[in-house]
Order: C-alpha cells, then structure tokens, then sequence
C-alpha cells in the first residue's frame, strides 16, 4: 500500500508545492491519490465478497445492456446505477472496516452504522433493478 502523509503539518505541504512548482506539486498530489484509490480498490477487491459480487453483476448488467436495443440514455442510466451500487459498497466496507478499527465488541450504535450502510447498499441495488425493470417493461411490455 501507498503510504499516506499522515500527520504532515501543513506548513510542510505548503513549502513542498512552492518547492516543487504548484503545476508539479498538483500532479504529484493527483498520482498519490489515484494510488491511495487503487490500493482501496484492490484491497476491497481482494477482502470483500461482495464487492466482487457487485463487480460480476454489474459485468452482466453493462453486456446485457449493450446486447439488448436500448437507447443510449437508457444504457447510460444501467452504467451509471451499477457503478453507484459499487461507490456504496465501497463506502459499506469502509463504514464496516471503521467500525471494527474503534472496537470489535458488540454495540448497538456499532450495529446500527453497519446495518444503516448496508441498508444503503441494498437501496442503491432495488434502484438499478427498477431500472432495469423499467427498461425492460418498456421493450416487452
């Protein structure tokens, strides 16, 4: 994994961009981050069911999307609704990996936070299967 400045003092980040030029310093900032995602990426993928699951559905969802006549709005909306199921699932594990860093005891606020950012991956997901419905219904209904 990347190592975050964690704890770098803003003073120091504010000399490291005059030091480095705000062009230069804007695109070392920008490469970092991308590594940060990818190593969340890599790590939910490699650790969480789920998201995998999420990731194979949505691989079916976007070919059958590109297999059926669906106009391009409406491909654009099963594209856009299955990579929002996978930003909430992502957010789920980071709420779950959060939760379980402050304490791995029972709780009830511990198990409401999990339960409510799994409620939101379950909302996410009956939004992309109305979509589809809707979709659906309205080249066979």
């Amino acid at each position: 994994m990347t190592e975050h400045p964690k704890g770098t003092p803003p003073e120091e980040l504010r000399t490291a961009a005059s030091d480095m030029g705000e062009t230069r310093y804007f695109f070392h900032r920008l490469k970092l981050r991308t590594l940060w995602s990818w190593d969340g990426l890599a790590e939910t993928w490699r650790t969480e069911y789920s998201f995998r699951t999420w990731v194979v559905a949505n691989a079916l969802s976007a070919a059958l999307a590109f297999a059926l006549p669906l106009s391009t709005g409406e491909r654009a909306l099963i594209l856009a609704l299955g990579l929002l199921v996978l930003v909430v699932e992502l957010l789920n594990t980071a709420v779950e990996r959060a939760v379980d860093y402050i304490s791995t005891a029972s709780h009830p606020l511990a198990k409401a936070s999990k339960d409510a950012a799994s409620g939101a991956v379950a909302v996410a997901a009956v939004a992309a299967g109305l979509a589809w419905a809707v979709i659906l219904w309205g080249l066979y209904g």
